[in-house]
């Protein structure tokens, strides 16, 4: 550390790194934890900020930004109240890859994501690692043929059974832009990289293999192929694949040192799953949050017996909902560090 107490790239000293040892698989004190959620969809005083405000004018300020991989490949992005993120123009033929701009491009025009990475990293002060985070190329491509949330995803999927190599096309092209967009965060700050395979569970275990997990294997690849090039130290990489349960051991070979569970999977079968080369995180239900923080206790308890003291993140098995009350949060966020401590005392 120099004087100023800054490191060798000008961020602060990172002061605790129990997260990321965990992430690498190393034993650790207590067990780590992090909740998934954006701030402004949970947190009270975020939201009443972000009301004055217009949603992408706050996204494209350093301060709070929101992750945009489709707008820079020029997909026009609205937002809708209640809803998220709608797409007025979204993918109906082949020839409508041909709009696309070139994914190698895409990095250029994220360059506010970089910018806030890097002023996040900044004020954290070293308290706790930054993670950087990026949609995998399924999810994405869900989000431009749906042209938005759908509860069926069969708009998506009639490409996967009608169109299956320009779905592969347009999978190629995703990845490409996620590459240089994930590495572009570590240089920017990020200390660990999160993808989300959010609709994961729309496939069954033939669509999943050849058209998800792929391109899943391909991002952890080639960004830590271009993390070395550029010379830049490898990060921990997690994947997390909501309902993708009937993939758990493709996904624990699939490049990435973490692998996130969702509240249905049961943590003692999937560590028989995955064996002891990953570390995994989750999984409380979201929902459990709404319980007593007695209860909270318990379950949290309960839990951590069933991953064990290491090779484990605490989590929740997907992210906070708006109504939570951030009291109990904090409750989950306490009693994992207090039950951890006790278990590895045993």
């Amino acid at each position: 550390m120099e004087a100023n107490g800054l490191g060798s790239q000008g961020f602060p000293e990172l002061k605790n790194d129990t997260f990321l040892r965990a992430a690498w698989g190393e034993d650790t004190d207590y067990t780590p934890v992090w909740c998934m959620r954006q701030a402004g969809r949970y947190l009270p005083e975020f939201r009443e900020t972000r009301a004055a405000q217009d949603f992408f004018s706050t996204c494209r300020s350093p301060e709070a930004c929101c992750e945009l991989t489709l707008q820079a490949l020029g997909m026009e992005v609205t937002m809708v109240p209640g809803k998220g993120p709608s797409f007025p123009e979204p993918l109906r033929e082949e020839r409508d890859l041909e709009r696309l701009r070139d994914p190698a491009t895409v990095a250029s025009e994220l360059g506010y994501v970089f910018q806030a990475i890097t002023l996040t990293r900044q004020r954290l002060a070293g308290r706790v690692p930054l993670i950087g985070f990026a949609g995998a190329p399924w999810t994405l491509m869900t989000y431009m043929v749906e042209g938005g949330s759908s509860s069926t995803m069969a708009q998506a999927k009639r490409w996967l059974y009608q169109r299956p190599q320009a779905s592969h096309q347009l999978l190629r092209i995703l990845t490409d832009a996620l590459v240089p967009y994930l590495v572009g965060q570590v240089a920017a700050g990020a200390q660990a990289l999160q993808l989300f395979e959010s609709h994961a569970g729309h496939l069954g275990p033939q669509l999943f293999n050849k058209f998800a997990l792929p391109y899943i294997r391909d991002v952890s690849k080639h960004v830590k192929a271009r993390l070395q090039e550029s010379g830049l130290a490898p990060v921990p990489m997690i994947i997390f694949a909501k309902d993708g349960h009937f993939a758990l051991e493709e996904l624990a070979q699939a490049g990435y040192e973490v692998v996130g569970l969702d509240w249905t999977v049961a943590p003692e079968k999937a560590r028989e799953r995955v064996g002891k080369t990953v570390t995994l995180q989750g999984n409380l239900d979201p929902c459990a949050l709404y319980a007593s923080e007695e209860e909270i206790g318990r379950l949290v308890q309960q839990m951590l017996n069933d991953f064990g003291p290491q090779r484990y993140i605490a989590n929740l098995g997907h992210g906070l909902y708006p109504d939570m009350d951030p009291e109990h949060v904090g409750a989950f966020v306490d009693a994992v560090h207090r039950y951890s401590r006790l278990l590895r005392q045993n």
